[in-house]
């Protein structure tokens, strides 16, 4: 069926990766996300992987401070491990990868509205990832 939704699991690709999480031993999960992740960021060309990347993102972001959990039938039914910081920006240089790559998964949507909300979907999982840092006061201003 290919992509039928904008969530990070909504396609083929992405629930086949979920299985293979599934499949995988508790230990060797860590790996396979990091190993998609890093094949994203170092890939020149068109992006192989890249549905298996945001998905990996999604599952990071989950365990964040403000990130949503995992809820959908199309992903891991079994627990994640507590992934290092490390993995935040990897999977941040993956999603910035993928968002500006026109030939991926991007081309997947013949509606403008649904490729915005894919878009959408990738730069609040990234948000989430690496937060901007808290603004500081440079001096005080009182009357």
């Amino acid at each position: 069926m290919g992509t039928w939704d904008t969530g990070p699991f909504d396609n083929d690709t992405a629930a086949d990766f979920a299985n293979a999480l599934d499949d995988a031993k508790p230990e060797e999960r860590e790996a396979l996300v990091r190993g998609v992740l890093t094949r994203t960021v170092d890939a020149t060309g068109y992006l192989t992987e890249a549905e298996e990347a945001v998905a990996a993102a999604a599952l990071i972001a989950a365990q964040c401070p403000g990130g949503e959990p995992v809820d959908t039938p199309y992903g891991p039914e079994t627990a994640m491990p507590v992934f290092p910081a490390d993995l935040h920006t990897l999977a941040d240089e993956a999603l910035a990868r993928i968002v500006i790559d026109e030939t991926g998964p991007a081309s997947n949507w013949v509606d403008p509205e649904d490729w915005k909300q894919w878009r959408t979907t990738l730069n609040r999982l990234r948000a989430v990832l690496v937060p901007p840092p808290p603004s500081i006061a440079l001096f005080d201003l009182e009357p």
